[in-house]
């Protein structure tokens, strides 16, 4: 009698733990989605990508035109309607009184998007329908430039 009770007990003890084939492609699924997250988060922990960030917050912060334009691309984009792109960022911003709001989104965290680096991470996600302000970055001969800051 012990030993069908303590087989019982082992069983009972065993048995929770095996998991169901339903339950193994669902660890897959989620492992696979790890995955996919670690590989496109990769770039933005790239420290020559985090050192470009950095020194385009400090520049921001301290609003310095010279540095950030050095950082830009030639055809910066900072209005979608009408197109706006290339001189004339740094009066729009001054004008629309938009440098806050530039600090602030590039206090956000960065995301792959296509062939940019894009903050907030809520505009990567085509389910939300994000309009608000966004930054891009993107690689241009082995370097990165910032590459567009618009709204909508």
């Amino acid at each position: 009698m012990r030993i069908l009770l303590t087989i019982l007990f082992a069983l009972a003890l065993v048995l929770p733990a095996c998991q169901t084939p339903e339950q193994q492609k669902e660890k897959a699924r989620k492992e696979a989605l790890k995955k996919k997250a670690k590989a496109n988060l990769r770039e933005s922990s790239d420290v020559d990508f985090q050192a470009f960030v950095g020194r385009l917050r400090k520049a921001v912060t301290s609003r310095d035109t010279e540095t950030i334009k050095s950082m830009m691309t030639e055809d910066f984009g900072y209005k979608l309607e009408p197109p706006m792109s290339g001189a004339g960022v740094f009066q729009y911003w001054e004008q629309e009184n938009l440098w806050p709001e530039l600090d602030g989104i590039l206090s956000e965290r960065f995301v792959k998007k296509g062939n940019f680096m894009v903050a907030p991470p809520q505009f990567a996600d085509p389910s939300l329908n994000y309009d608000g302000y966004r930054i891009g970055i993107t690689r241009i001969k082995g370097s990165w430039k910032f590459a567009y800051f618009v709204n909508g």
